[in-house]
């Protein structure tokens, strides 16, 4: 697998990041997702430009509580952005000119071993030129004046920045072993849940070097299987931070999904299901990653013979894009129910790796479909010719029809629903793929 470089976009509020992001993004297709609730504000996508693959991050900007707390906040968040991102652009705002935020992130930069951009935006037209000469005082050598509403300047800036963009990190497949990720906001027990799995009578074999910086994969052997813990020196480090921004736990679990097989998303019993732990299982929703909700601390939750619907009731509310995703009820302090996780897993993985035969498939889904057709669209019969699975982890199923468009995504969610009933695909995600039949 290949894991693509990361752009960061930092700078203050309001300087135009997220229109910059948008116009980087722009003509780029999402994944369309049926199932209720996974739409979700996004701060990243996956893009190209001039054939170049990348991740560009929308990070947003830092807001001080009180005037001492700038500076503070300001690096914390900055220096997150940069420690996860390979190439940097940072954005300034040529009407507000230059502020002493600028100055003080412009200070931070100048220290990175990685290439920086250094972007005035909002300057929409040739009477705006002269509002980017103030930002010369930085001391820096090239500025992009640009305007991220209107297109201005951006292609200047994008070709050179894919000129700097790094090659995709391979990652090397092993293929016997089943890569486990632990994802979640901070202070949910991610360092607490690692320790506790690994720190069970196990053989450790040798670390291996992640593809990040100062990160370790933790191969080990639980019940004669082979598991790979993704990226635990990265997690355990990132856990003494308090990270004040929401969005850069996103960035660090971006980074880590695009490397597992199964998520393991870290939900705390005390406080349910949060908007950040929402944004965490949307990303893995949408990466397509089978995942297994963890709550825990659930040794401090007083319990009835009720307690445990109710909470399963209020998570599923909650996310209800990932319906399908088991939950377990653990703790990471004394271990409680930590190892039934591998149940879990070995269940999961087997049902993102299970690929059924075109003809089985055509059969069973045929008759469904010979039960239930489609609605006729233009007064004519709205046809699926063929289907059939095209790939794994997840499945993926592409179904050839006389007009795509026309079918409602009731309709795709019945169908989702016959596969996941049929064949056993009851606790990962599924992708269905409609597209015209050529004639």
């Amino acid at each position: 697998m290949n894991i693509k470089p990361i752009i960061a976009i930092i700078g203050r509020p309001n300087v135009g990041k997220s229109t910059l992001f948008n116009r980087l993004s722009e003509g780029k297709k999402a994944i369309t997702i049926d199932e209720p609730g996974a739409t979700r504000d996004r701060n990243y996508t996956d893009s190209t430009w001039e054939g170049r693959s990348f991740t560009i991050i929308d990070t947003g900007g830092f807001e001080p509580i009180s005037t001492e707390k700038i500076l503070v906040q300001m690096r914390e968040q900055t220096m997150l952005a940069i420690e996860e991102a390979d190439i940097i652009l940072f954005l300034m705002d040529g009407r507000d000119g230059l502020t002493p935020s600028d100055e003080e992130i412009a200070r931070l930069l100048r220290q990175v071993p990685k290439p920086v951009f250094y972007v005035v935006n909002k300057i929409d037209g040739p009477k705006h030129d002269a509002l980017a000469y103030d930002f010369y005082r930085l001391g820096i050598e090239k500025l992009y004046p640009v305007s991220a509403e209107h297109g201005r300047g951006v292609d200047d800036l994008m070709m050179d920045v894919v000129d700097r963009i790094p090659a995709a990190k391979a990652v090397e497949a092993d293929e016997e072993r089943i890569r486990i990720a632990v994802v979640g906001r901070p202070n949910v027990g991610k360092s607490s849940l690692i320790n506790k799995i690994l720190g069970y009578e196990r053989t450790i074999v040798n670390p291996l070097p992640g593809t990040t910086r100062d990160a370790i994969d933790t191969p080990f052997e639980y019940r004669d299987k082979k598991y790979l813990l993704i990226d635990t020196a990265g997690i355990r480090r990132k856990s003494r931070i308090s990270m004040t921004l929401e969005k850069y736990t996103v960035v660090e679990a971006l980074k880590t999904l695009s490397r597992c097989d199964i998520a393991l998303i870290l939900i705390d019993a005390e406080d349910g299901v949060t908007d950040q732990d929402a944004r965490i299982a949307g990303l893995a929703y949408e990466k397509g990653v089978a995942s297994i909700l963890v709550v825990n601390k659930w040794d401090l939750i007083e319990k009835d013979n009720s307690t445990v619907g109710i909470h399963v009731k209020k998570i599923q509310d909650a996310l209800k894009f990932l319906a399908f995703a088991p939950i377990i009820f653990v703790s990471a302090e004394t271990g409680q129910r930590v190892t039934r996780i591998f149940d879990l897993i070995q269940e999961v993985y087997g049902q993102a790796n299970r690929r059924i035969p075109t003809g089985e498939l055509n059969d069973k889904v045929g008759a469904v479909l010979a039960a239930n057709p489609p609605p006729r669209h233009a007064g004519r019969l709205n046809k699926i010719y063929y289907f059939t699975q095209i790939s794994v982890k997840p499945p993926t199923f592409v179904f050839f029809v006389r007009e795509p468009r026309a079918l409602h995504f009731s309709y795709e969610r019945f169908l989702s629903n016959q596969i996941r009933e049929i064949f056993g695909f009851d606790k990962v995600p599924l992708r269905l793929i409609f597209r015209k039949k050529n004639r």
